[in-house]
C-alpha cells in the first residue's frame, strides 16, 4: 500500500505560478509511475501529467504541455508539478496518484490540494 499526500495549492492570479508536491510513503519501490490529475467543480477528473518513477520520462496532457513540468525526487519519494502561466480554467482540486504497472490502473490516490486562479 502506498500513501500519498499533496501540498502546495493556493490562490494565485492569472499568469502566476505554483509548485505542487506529492510525498509518497509505504511500498513506493513498487511504483511504476506517478500521475497528477485535476477535477474542477461540476466536471470529471482530468489527467494532467505523469512521470515514470524509474526513468523520469514525462507525459503531459495537451492543456499542460508547455506550461506545466512534472518531476520527481526518488530519494525524497516526492513528485512535483510546476505550474506556470496559470489560467482561471486551471482552477481545480489537484490530486496525485500512483500506478504500479503499465497495464494497471492508478491504485493509490491522495486527498488533493485546491488550486484557484483568479482573473
Amino acid at each position: 500500500q502506498v500513501q500519498l499526500a499533496e501540498s502546495g495549492g493556493g490562490l494565485v492570479q492569472a499568469g502566476g505560478s505554483l509548485r505542487l508536491s506529492c510525498v509518497a510513503s509505504g511500498r513506493t519501490f513498487s511504483s511504476y509511475a506517478m500521475g497528477w490529475f485535476r477535477q474542477a467543480p461540476g466536471k470529471g477528473r482530468e489527467f494532467v501529467a505523469r512521470i515514470n518513477w524509474n526513468s523520469g520520462d514525462p507525459y503531459y496532457s495537451d492543456s499542460a504541455k508547455g506550461r506545466f513540468t512534472i518531476s520527481r525526487d526518488n530519494a525524497k519519494n516526492t513528485v512535483y508539478l510546476q505550474m506556470n502561466s496559470l489560467k482561471p480554467e486551471d482552477t481545480a482540486v489537484y490530486s496525485c496518484a500512483r500506478k504500479s504497472a503499465p497495464s494497471q490502473a492508478y491504485d493509490s490516490w491522495g486527498q488533493g490540494t485546491q488550486v484557484t486562479v483568479s482573473s
